[in-house]
């Protein structure tokens, strides 16, 4: 049993995270040697992002297209994240409230590292320049520079393009393009072989870079974060795919596990996106068309772990300054963390997000340097809710609309799932 478990990917992530967490803090800054380890797995991962996305957006459009469920699904998911991200937000401002986590840090051990440069990047576009932002005017161009949101729009409206055309004209390039998908997974489980390589040089980098020393600063504030994205991961997300699917909580939780681990390796929803798709259509029982609508959808616009981190932040900051929040503050709060994560792109980095939300709220932005040291290890943690959140949202809009889910297995929507060899 031990030699079956050592041979587990998952098994052996978890063990390289742990190893490279505990060579980072012994080496301390020298442990940067092992970033390039990191930096080629993620390379390698982002290297089937973009052509995974294409192909699978593609194909799911167009089976979902020549379904009258297509628009109930489009509506579903976003109603899905849009909500899963107001409770989350506001979930954050409640536990935020309850163990203060700003309150008793001294202003003067932390004033050093102040700073007002961050007031003016705060501006969130408008709903119009939104929409704007998300229409290619070179499809081209956003292939090569990675701008997933267009890239989205442009195969949604290629996919249903392709459900309107005579189905025995498209049949081979579906046919085609269900091939790829088992090659471009192939090529994933190839890169995932050397998964634990890439997060031990992760882990080892970012904890003898950043160390915990910063992180004891604000230690209250990460206990308060990490013990509200482990209720929002393991019990709210597990209920929800528990009461509208039937799912058992063990089963998705188990399942989730190895998108997980890749999640808090890399930081990115769009890297962990090729191990989410895996898993949700060979693991979770969702049906291809619906994963390949909903995921990278997900990995685009739903931050619900980027929303708790939003509130908590606020939180913080308000209580630091002693900024007494009303109302009127908590629903700026709720509405631009809420609405401030569409279009933002599931990528590691500074979130310079959070200064909007703070500004909403009347809340003062010097203090942000003291938490853009740790933003690597908060992204890596909300990054995995993200993730998780797209998973569950995969498996209930599958449920919600059957109609796909028996189509796909009757192959009537021209996809086939992936197959065991390429498992």
């Amino acid at each position: 049993m031990t030699k079956r478990m050592l041979s587990s990917i998952g098994v052996q992530v978890v063990i390289a995270m742990l190893v490279g967490a505990l060579v980072g803090a012994l080496m301390g800054e020298s442990a940067a040697i092992f970033a390039p380890l990191g930096s080629l797995f993620i390379h390698l991962i982002m290297m089937l992002v973009v052509p995974l996305i294409v192909v699978a957006i593609v194909s799911g459009a167009a089976g979902l297209g020549a379904s009258p469920a297509a628009g109930r699904i489009g509506i579903a998911t976003f109603a899905f994240f849009m909500l899963t991200s107001a409770v989350a937000v506001t979930l954050a401002l409640a536990m935020g409230a309850l163990f203060q986590p700003g309150s008793g840090l001294e202003l003067g051990a932390v004033e050093a590292m102040f700073s007002a440069e961050y007031a003016d990047r705060g501006e969130v576009p408008g709903v119009f320049a939104t929409l704007l932002g998300m229409i290619p005017t070179n499809v081209f161009a956003a292939l090569g520079d990675g701008n997933i949101l267009q890239i989205l729009v442009f195969c949604l409206f290629l996919g249903l393009a392709l459900s309107r055309l005579d189905s025995e004209r498209t049949a081979p390039l579906m046919a085609g393009m269900s091939t790829l998908i088992d090659a471009l997974v192939w090529m994933l489980n190839m890169v995932m072989r050397i998964a634990p390589i890439g997060v031990f040089g992760l882990m080892a980098d970012a904890v003898g870079t950043f160390g915990f020393d910063v992180l004891m600063l604000v230690s209250k504030l990460f206990g308060v974060y990490v013990l509200a994205i482990a209720l929002y991961g393991f019990v709210f997300y597990p209920l929800v795919v528990k009461g509208a699917t039937g799912m058992p909580v063990r089963h998705f939780l188990g399942r989730m596990k190895k998108p997980q681990v890749v999640a808090l390796s890399t930081a990115s929803s769009m890297a962990t996106l090729p191990v989410t798709l895996d898993v949700a259509t060979r693991e979770l029982g969702v049906s291809r068309p619906t994963s390949a609508f909903v995921l990278p959808l997900g990995a685009t616009i739903n931050m619900s772990g980027n929303a708790i981190y939003y509130g908590l932040v606020a939180m913080f900051f308000a209580q630091l300054f002693g900024v007494e929040l009303g109302l009127g503050a908590y629903l700026a709060i709720i509405f631009t963390a809420t609405l401030g994560a569409i279009g933002q792109a599931g990528v590691p980095g500074p979130s310079f997000l959070v200064v909007a939300v703070l500004l909403a709220a009347g809340i003062p932005v010097e203090g942000l340097p003291l938490l853009f040291a740790l933003d690597r290890i908060f992204d890596m943690i909300r990054t995995a809710l993200n993730i998780t959140g797209d998973a569950a949202c995969a498996a209930v809009v599958d449920r919600l609309v059957p109609e796909v889910a028996e189509a796909d297995a009757e192959g009537e929507t021209q996809t086939r799932p992936v197959s065991s060899q390429a498992a």
